[in-house]
């Protein structure tokens, strides 16, 4: 990667940084290919995020670090091209990759943020989770990799207590988001993501600490009231993308049945 590559990636990456640490929180509507990525920045937003599930479902593979590497970084580039804001992609668990093979691929594909996600999709035998030892070393892998290219990418840390099964006892999840949120910080994560939670308790426990992530879903909390508690970053995951199936489905169905009007306009 020539000079005049890597200091792109690190006005953007400087860019998205200040997104987090602005009066109104960064909404990020989640992209999964160019097209969704363009109308992402003609409607206003100030970065692109991509979301796995949509990705992957484009490409034709189901979520949860299945697609192949290859194939997903290839894409995650199609879309960074293509835009002339910061992008920052869903990378799962990090498709296995050790840190610095990971920070290559990322920025060589021209994004400059990341998720990664503590899902432990290979066994069941710590109630779905990765142990935190482990995924702050990972982390912190990442953070030591991306310095090492001068590029100071904006890592969003994932945290599944809420989609796993963990606990049914909230106190009990809301402690263990907290630890996993503490050792994240600690290893190099700016943001943290407690995926699908949404009661003002969570929410009020993380936010002291540093930028949060909340996902944003219908009868789920305003932005405005989301503001108010103090998050920094929400997003819409594989929302707009399966909104948009459905909105497909149903043009496709009316075609079916001769509704042209109905099925184009």
């Amino acid at each position: 990667m020539n000079s005049d590559a890597v200091q792109s990636l690190v006005e953007r990456a400087a860019e998205l940084r200040r997104l987090h640490h602005q009066a109104e929180p960064l909404v990020l509507a989640n992209a999964w290919d160019v097209q969704s990525a363009k109308a992402s920045v003609a409607a206003g937003f100030a970065a692109v995020a991509t979301t796995s599930g949509g990705l992957d479902g484009a490409l034709g593979y189901p979520d949860h670090n299945v697609a192949p590497v290859d194939e997903v970084f290839a894409a995650i580039g199609r879309i960074a091209n293509s835009v002339d804001v910061p992008v920052t992609a869903d990378c799962e668990g990090g498709f296995d990759l050790e840190p610095e093979a990971f920070v290559e691929r990322l920025l060589a594909a021209g994004a400059v943020g990341c998720n990664l996600e503590d899902s432990d999709y290979s066994s069941d035998s710590t109630g779905g989770l990765l142990p935190i030892g482990s995924q702050a070393e990972f982390i912190a892998g990442v953070r030591a990799a991306a310095t090492a290219w001068g590029v100071d990418i904006v890592i969003n840390a994932r945290i599944d207590v809420w989609v796993r099964a963990f606990s049914d006892d909230r106190a009990v999840r809301i402690a263990e988001g907290l630890r996993r949120a503490e050792a994240y910080r600690e290893a190099g994560a700016d943001c943290v993501y407690p995926i699908v939670a949404n009661d003002e308790d969570t929410i009020a426990a993380l936010v002291p600490g540093g930028p949060v992530n909340i996902l944003a879903r219908p009868g789920g909390p305003s932005i405005q009231w989301l503001t108010d508690l103090g998050v920094r970053r929400i997003s819409v995951g594989g929302g707009l993308y399966s909104a948009t199936g459905r909105d497909l489905a149903g043009r496709m169905a009316s075609l079916h049945s001769g509704d042209i009007e109905q099925a184009l306009s």
